[in-house]
């Protein structure tokens, strides 16, 4: 059926009628058109004011110090370095790796997927500041009881209503969804500032435990050369078959600490793999390819700017998402509270009927309608004052909930200067005695080689030097693992000028 001519045919006709009725109306339908423009011009003034129950959000400004207690430089931050702070390890192959996450991540698409959710919802609550108009076409057929004819009639319409937002219920709500976009846009920061440290954090965890691997093994020949010589000196009756056995000991114990590094290696890989939305196992070919070279340690804490706090609160993703929270929870107790006032809803009607389906083109009879009601609230039992009791105590949680991240920020930040501070005066400490103790053994050796000490001060020295090598190398990626979390501490990981 071609809806076009009927439809048509009604705006023309009502269009005319329009017009036409300050001449054609009757006195008393003149007398309801002005009241009924008068409350339409009133109501409309009134939703356009920008009136709206409830507490305005005001963005609250959070006691913190002017300076941290363990920085040494508190120059501005970088937000170019910030962003991709990454880079500063200057590994190739760890930027691919973040890009790779960044683009394939589960929980980041996740997050994506959630902030489309409440742009959808934001603008579903602004639709309800405007009108809604749908149109009509319906046609019936019905036979009377001992009527041999049957009756049919067409009509055609459009039917429109409004609800004016004189008190502002609607405004909140879309204040509030607004809110929620902001922080779901926050919470996808968030999200990018916790992947890409989780990333470095397992890259440098697993080049750490690599070169601990290839230390030991280094350790493990150097012990079987000892033992091998131990038993060559056995046999010519220089020592004792006591030094044959703890030579075996500390080779066995020494063979012991692979398969604990080798399941660390797989374990780190299998979890890169999955934070760049792979199957676990993917990338070993490809992070084998410079398996023994060692992350380079970026600049310590004292050369690193960490910015003043109040610039490091506005740069975390975590402190701006618990503030649009609260934004959000502001808008809701107003929205709560507009439940409380009088409703207004006009809603009107034109449309068109006939007898046959092709004489609603010819403008067959015309049928029009015009509402205003007004509902107000008396009795519910108490339901309307619980919720807005209830929307009152989750504003209380979240004026909380961002007091309490902005000191969890503080806390971190502090903590993240701290460690990196003590974790490279450790590893400083680590390599000379790790170099005192390389001299130890070789002249313990040449002693043990000339007869001078026997060979449990050969073991010994083995023994330190390896725990030694194995500690600094820890130490180096702990120093790595430090900075990575003042990084992240500072908000690294986005840029305010990137799309989300």
């Amino acid at each position: 059926m071609d809806l076009k001519a009927p439809i048509n045919c009604l705006i023309s006709k009502y269009r005319s009628k329009e017009i036409h009725a300050g001449t054609n109306a009757g006195a008393e339908g003149v007398r309801r058109g002005v009241i009924l423009s008068a409350i339409s011009t009133l109501v409309l003034a009134c939703a356009l004011a920008g009136c709206a129950v409830g507490p305005n959000y005001r963005t609250p400004q959070p006691d913190v110090p002017a300076q941290w207690n363990a920085a040494t430089d508190i120059r501005p931050l970088d937000a170019l370095v910030l962003a991709q702070w990454w880079k500063q390890f200057n590994d190739p192959l760890l930027n691919e790796l973040v890009t790779d996450a960044l683009a394939a991540n589960l929980d980041l698409a996740t997050a994506r997927a959630q902030l489309r959710e409440a742009r959808a919802r934001r603008d579903m609550s602004g639709a309800r500041l405007g009108p809604a108009l749908d149109a009509s076409l319906t046609g019936t057929s019905s036979k009377p009881s001992g009527s041999e004819s049957t009756r049919k009639l067409f009509s055609a319409g459009f039917d429109a209503s409004w609800e004016p937002d004189i008190f502002g219920g609607v405004r909140r709500g879309v204040e509030a969804a607004s809110a929620d976009v902001d922080a779901s846009t926050e919470s996808l920061r968030d999200t990018r500032v916790s992947l890409a440290a989780e990333v470095v954090l397992n890259y440098v965890d697993l080049r750490t435990t690599e070169q601990r691997l290839v230390l030991t093994e280094a350790s493990i020949a150097a012990r079987s050369e000892s033992y091998e010589l131990t038993q060559w000196r056995a046999q010519a009756g220089l020592v004792s078959e006591l030094d044959v056995a703890q030579a075996r000991t500390e080779l066995e114990s020494a063979r012991a600490a692979l398969p604990a590094l080798r399941a660390a290696i797989t374990g780190a890989q299998n979890r890169l793999a999955v934070l760049l939305g792979r199957s676990p196992g993917e990338l070993q070919a490809r992070l084998i390819a410079t398996r023994t070279v060692p992350p380079t340690v970026p600049l310590a804490a004292r050369e690193t700017a960490v910015g003043i706090p109040a610039a490091v609160l506005h740069m975390r993703p975590d402190v701006r998402t618990a503030e649009r929270r609260l934004a959000a929870q502001t808008a809701r107790l107003g929205e709560a509270e507009a439940a409380r006032y009088p409703s207004f809803r006009l809603s009107g009607s034109i449309g068109l009927e006939a007898l046959t389906f092709s004489r609603l083109g010819d403008g067959g009879a015309d049928t029009r309608s015009l509402l205003g009601g007004v509902t107000a609230p008396i009795f519910h039992s108490g339901s309307i004052i619980a919720n807005i009791e209830v929307q009152n105590a989750l504003l209380e949680q979240a004026r909380l909930a961002y007091e309490s991240t902005v000191l969890t920020a503080l806390e971190d930040v502090e903590n993240a200067l701290d460690g990196v501070v003590n974790a490279d005066q450790r590893r400083a400490q680590l390599a000379l005695a790790t170099s005192a103790a390389r001299v130890t053994l070789t002249i313990a050796e040449h002693r043990y080689a000339s007869g001078l000490i026997d060979f449990l001060a050969v073991l010994d020295s083995q023994r330190t030097l390896l725990n030694l090598e194995d500690q600094l190398a820890s130490s180096t990626g702990d120093l790595a693992t430090a900075q990575i979390k003042l990084y992240k501490a500072l908000g690294g990981g986005w840029s305010p000028t990137e799309e989300v």
